[in-house]
C-alpha cells in the first residue's frame, strides 16, 4: 500500500524496507509565484500612460476652448489650433454685455444658490433620520429615495409641468429652485445616510446626557461632524444643477429668468448667418469656471468625504 504525504522541501520521509509495509511517497507543494520587479514596472508604465492618455482627451478641449474665445472669427476658421494673435477681451465683454449672458449668469446663480442650501438641509435632517432613528417604515422610506434616483426625469416632465402650473410657479426662480431641491434630494439622502452612519454615537450620546435636544445635537454636534460629505455631496450636486438644461427649459420659458445653459442655447441659436463664434466660445468659458473653480478648491475635501463615508 502506498500513501502520499506532502512534506516541505529539505526534509526527508522514511519508507519501509524490502519492498513490505506501507511506503511513504514525499511530495513538495509549490511555492507562489511572485511578481518580478519588471512585471510591476511593465504595469506602472500602462497604467501611466492610460492617465496620460485620459488626461489629453479632458484637458486638450478645455484649453482649446479657452484660447478660442480670445481669437476673432477668422482666426477660428483660418488657424485654429494656433495661439491668437493677441487677447481679444471684447469677444468677452460682447458676450457679457450683447448676450445678456449677465443676466444668465446671475439667474443661475440665485437659482443654483438657492436649491443647493435647501437640497443640503433638507437632505441631511432626512438622512440622519434614518441612519441614527429606527422606526417603523424607515426602510420603506429609505427606498423610496433609492427609487427616487432611478426614475427617469423625462417623464415627470408632463404632469410637473401641470402642476406648476396650478401653483403658479411656472416660470419663476423659486419655483425652479424648488424642483431643483427635489430632484437633488434623493441622490443627497443615498449618500448622507451611509456617511452619518460611519460617525460615532459616542459623541451624539455625551450631547444627550448634557441635555441637548435632538435639534441641538444635530445641528451643533452632528451636522459640523459631517462637514466632508455635506462637502462631497455638494459638489455633485452643484454640477449637476448647474448644467441643468432639461427643467429649465420646460419649466423656465421668460426670457429674462433664462438660467445660463439656456442663454448658450440662445446664443448659438439666434447667431443665424452672424456666426459670431468667438463670442460664443467666450460664453461658453464663462459658463465652465464656476464648475472649474468649485472643484479645483474643494477636491481635497470631496475625496475626504468619499473615503470617510465608504470606512467606518
Amino acid at each position: 500500500m502506498k500513501t502520499t504525504d506532502t512534506a516541505t522541501p529539505g526534509v526527508e520521509t522514511p519508507g519501509s524496507p524490502g519492498g513490505s509495509g506501507t511506503e511513504v511517497i514525499k511530495t513538495v507543494a509549490p511555492a507562489p509565484r511572485k511578481a518580478s520587479k519588471s512585471e510591476g514596472a511593465t504595469l506602472n508604465v500602462f497604467s501611466h500612460g492610460v492617465l496620460i492618455i485620459w488626461a489629453i482627451m479632458v484637458v486638450m478641449p478645455l484649453l482649446w476652448a479657452v484660447m478660442t474665445s480670445f481669437k476673432t472669427d477668422k482666426a477660428i476658421f483660418t488657424s485654429p489650433w494656433a495661439l491668437p494673435d493677441k487677447l481679444h477681451f471684447e469677444n468677452w465683454s460682447r458676450a457679457w454685455t450683447e448676450a445678456h449672458m449677465s443676466d444668465y449668469f446671475l439667474n443661475t446663480i440665485l437659482v443654483v444658490g438657492g436649491s443647493l442650501l435647501g437640497t443640503l438641509l433638507f437632505g441631511s435632517m432626512a438622512a440622519y433620520v434614518l441612519a441614527r432613528f429606527d422606526f417603523p417604515g424607515n426602510r420603506f422610506i429609505y427606498f423610496l429615495f433609492i427609487g427616487g434616483m432611478s426614475f427617469p426625469i423625462i417623464l415627470a416632465l408632463v404632469p410637473l409641468f401641470y402642476v406648476m402650473q396650478n401653483m403658479a410657479l411656472l416660470n419663476t426662480l423659486h419655483g425652479l429652485i424648488l424642483v431643483y431641491i427635489a430632484y437633488s434630494l434623493p441622490f443627497t439622502v443615498f449618500f448622507l445616510t451611509a456617511f452619518f452612519r460611519t460617525l460615532p454615537t459616542s459623541v451624539a450620546e455625551a450631547a444627550f446626557v448634557d441635555g441637548a435636544s435632538h435639534t441641538r445635537t444635530f445641528f451643533q454636534v452632528m451636522l459640523p461632524m459631517a462637514k466632508p460629505g455635506l462637502i462631497s455631496v455638494g459638489i455633485f450636486n452643484f454640477l449637476g444643477q448647474w448644467n441643468q438644461y432639461l427643467l429649465p427649459t420646460v419649466l423656465n420659458t421668460e426670457p429674462e429668468r433664462k438660467v445660463l445653459s439656456q442663454g448658450l442655447v440662445q446664443l448659438a441659436v439666434s447667431q443665424g448667418y452672424k456666426g459670431d463664434w468667438s463670442g460664443l466660445f467666450a460664453g461658453l468659458v464663462m459658463a465652465m469656471l464656476p464648475v472649474l473653480a468649485a472643484y479645483i478648491i474643494f477636491q481635497r475635501q470631496v475625496v475626504a468625504g468619499l473615503t470617510a463615508g465608504a470606512v467606518k
